[in-house]
Parts: structure tokens; C-alpha cells; sequence
């Protein structure tokens, strides 16, 4: 004795495997299962619609209602799934961003800050470069000159970022080494950041490049200027605490620092 099972398809299958399937069979085993198409609606979705009238002069609407929303639905469905990988996108940013913040606070002088920038935060934020520069002062505080640096001339941050503008974000980028120094040639996009001046801290820049196409125009930039913030706070805090201890003549050209950090926005 055959065990009935669950699955309708598989029992007509197997009363009728002598039978040869016929357009009549599949007619007549869909009018004794009205609820077929009810559980496999992706197979109804495939199936096409017939036209309600025939005959000339006559046009069918509903045929072309129903494509309509079979097209709306696929599309909505497209847009949910790049809304649900977008956020994703975000959170992981967010996640990486606020590490990066963290870091930065943890530091106990400008020397280690400066060392995380170029070397922990590439790391925290998955980027390709990262650039610190400051605007020549006189005279300069000694912790922001050296290797980790990039010496700007006077208005240098205005040139780049526009009076009124904190960041800007490029999609491309072509820089002789002024921003990036010896990673000049492998950012192609790049996002700038405006570091505020204040008693023993020159106007700055705060320069974030990648190989890709990282930054474009008409992204958010909450994060940057968020991060960015955060640097300001701990350069303006420590800078007035070794203020009073180095101080130094301006260097000449040949003296210039680099300072590699990336970070990824999207």
C-alpha cells in the first residue's frame, strides 16, 4: 500500500505514471488544486497572461497592466535588496569610523598621534592613503614637522577646499605629491578635510585617498567631518600641553613629512 504524501505534484505523479501528461491533464489537475500557484508564486510570475479579447481593433489592457507590475515588483525588489547592502555598507563604516575615533583618543602626546594617523588608522578604516598637512607658521610647533607631515604653503587649504567649504570630495584626483608625497601616484580619489587652526596649531588639511572610486561627489560626509572633529579636539589638547617645551625655526622645503592614512566612505 502506497503512503500518501504532502506534496500533490508527487501524488498525481505517481497515480498517473502510466498516463501521458497532457495540456487536458495539467488543466484539469490545476482545477482540482486552486492553490498551486498560491504557494509557488515565483512560478506564476513566469507564466504568461492571455489576452482577454481577440479580434481586430481591440487592445488588450490588461495584459499590459499585468507586465507592468510584474516589472514595478522586480524593480522594487532590486531596490530593497541594494537599500538592505547599503546599509550594511554604512554600519561597517560606522563600526570602522568610530575605532578610528577611539584610537586617537587614547594617545598620550602628538608624537603618537601622529603615528597612529599614519600608521594604525589606514588599518582601521581599510583606505590606501592618508595625508596630514599643515600651513607654514612662525613659528611652527616642532611635533607637527617632521616625516609624518606635509609642509602647505600659506593659504594651501583655502586653494583647495574653498573659503566656506570643510570637505571636499573628489572623484578624481591628480596630485604631484603636494597632498599625498611618495603615494601620489596611487590615489585616484580622494576626500579633504579641513583641520581648524587655534593657538599653537596652524590651519590644516586632512587628506584621505584610495586606488578606487572611494569618494564622489554627493556622498555623505557625516563621518569625515565627524573624524575629523575628533582630530581637532586631540591636536588642539595636546598641542597646548607641549607648546610651551618645543619650539622650532620653519624648515626648509627639503625638510617636508608624509603621512599616509585611508579611510572608506560610502
Amino acid at each position: 500500500m502506497t503512503r500518501k504524501s504532502n506534496d500533490p505534484v508527487r501524488d498525481a505523479t505517481t497515480a498517473d505514471s502510466g498516463a501521458t501528461t497532457t495540456a487536458d491533464s495539467v488543466a484539469d489537475y490545476l482545477g482540482r488544486h486552486p492553490d498551486f500557484f498560491a504557494d509557488r508564486p515565483e512560478l506564476l510570475a513566469r507564466m504568461a497572461a492571455p489576452s482577454r479579447w481577440s479580434g481586430d481593433g481591440v487592445v488588450d489592457m490588461q495584459r499590459y497592466l499585468l507586465e507592468r507590475t510584474r516589472t514595478e515588483i522586480a524593480d522594487l525588489r532590486n531596490c530593497a535588496q541594494e537599500v538592505i547592502e547599503t546599509s550594511r555598507s554604512n554600519m561597517s563604516v560606522q563600526t570602522r569610523t568610530h575605532a578610528a575615533a577611539l584610537a586617537l583618543i587614547a594617545v598620550p602626546d602628538i608624537d603618537h598621534l601622529l603615528r597612529v594617523v599614519s600608521d594604525d588608522l589606514p588599518l582601521l578604516l581599510d583606505l590606501d592613503a592618508v595625508s596630514l598637512g599643515f600651513e607654514e607658521s612662525s613659528p611652527p610647533l616642532a611635533a607637527l614637522v617632521g616625516a609624518e607631515v606635509r609642509r602647505l604653503p600659506k593659504g594651501k587649504v583655502d586653494a583647495m577646499l574653498g573659503a566656506d567649504q570643510n570637505v571636499r570630495l573628489m572623484k578624481t584626483i591628480r596630485d604631484n605629491g603636494t597632498l599625498f608625497g611618495t603615494a601620489a601616484g596611487l590615489v585616484r580619489s580622494a576626500a579633504l578635510a579641513r583641520l581648524r587652526p587655534g593657538k599653537r596649531v596652524p590651519s590644516g588639511l586632512l587628506a584621505f585617498g584610495s586606488r578606487g572610486a572611494t569618494f564622489r561627489p554627493n556622498q555623505g560626509t557625516e563621518l569625515i567631518h565627524f573624524l575629523t572633529r575628533v582630530l581637532d579636539s586631540c591636536l588642539h589638547r595636546l598641542g597646548l600641553r607641549a607648546g610651551g617645551k618645543h619650539r622650532i625655526e620653519p624648515l626648509s622645503k627639503s625638510g617636508s613629512r608624509t603621512c599616509s592614512w585611508i579611510g572608506s566612505f560610502g
